[in-house]
């Protein structure tokens, strides 16, 4: 069983992939984490001395590795990794993987940013209002390799135990 996790920054994919591999008894990996262990540096400092381009290709590249090589599991992505080099048809094209996207509202996004902003360098220096534009720009423009995921979940106002069930469910 492989299930891929995806949705926008603060949609809960760690927190509630945790929770799923627990209750599906297979590991959970993250794949920023993934990358960082291959790199040998953090995704920030990637960014910072190698640039976006570099960072979306090789996020590609560890994708493809990560899909051929792990049996069963459960994968939270980056919140941009559907959305460029075409890993959004990787994802579809492999046909043992499961897709589910965490849809999240605006306002719930902003919520949990918020609460932890200064670990998220995109967002860190933006100001409330700034924060409440960039999501809704950003979701807009990532929202429809959101939403060719097999599966989507509302994650509003659930509870982790709630929205882990009704993965599961969709997973039968």
């Amino acid at each position: 069983m492989k299930i891929i996790l995806l949705g926008y920054m603060g949609s809960g994919k760690t927190t509630i992939g945790k929770q799923l591999s627990k209750k599906l008894f297979v590991p959970f990996f993250d794949l920023d984490h993934y990358i960082e262990s291959r790199e040998g540096a953090s995704i920030s400092d990637i960014f910072k001395e190698k640039g976006e381009i570099y960072f979306r290709k090789i996020e590609h590249l560890y994708l493809k590795e990560f899909l051929s090589e792990k049996d069963s599991y459960v994968l939270s992505l980056g919140g941009g990794t559907p959305c460029y080099a075409g890993n959004m048809d990787v994802i579809l094209s492999n046909t043992n993987v499961t897709s589910c996207y965490l849809q999240a509202s605006i306002p719930t996004l902003k919520e949990r940013i918020s609460k932890n902003k200064t670990k998220r360098p995109l967002v860190a220096s933006l100001s409330e209002e700034k924060l409440t534009e960039f999501i809704a720009k950003h979701l807009f423009e990532r929202r429809s390799y959101y939403e060719q995921a097999q599966h989507s979940v509302i994650v509003d106002k659930k509870d982790i135990d709630t929205v882990v069930a009704e993965i599961r469910i969709l997973l039968h």
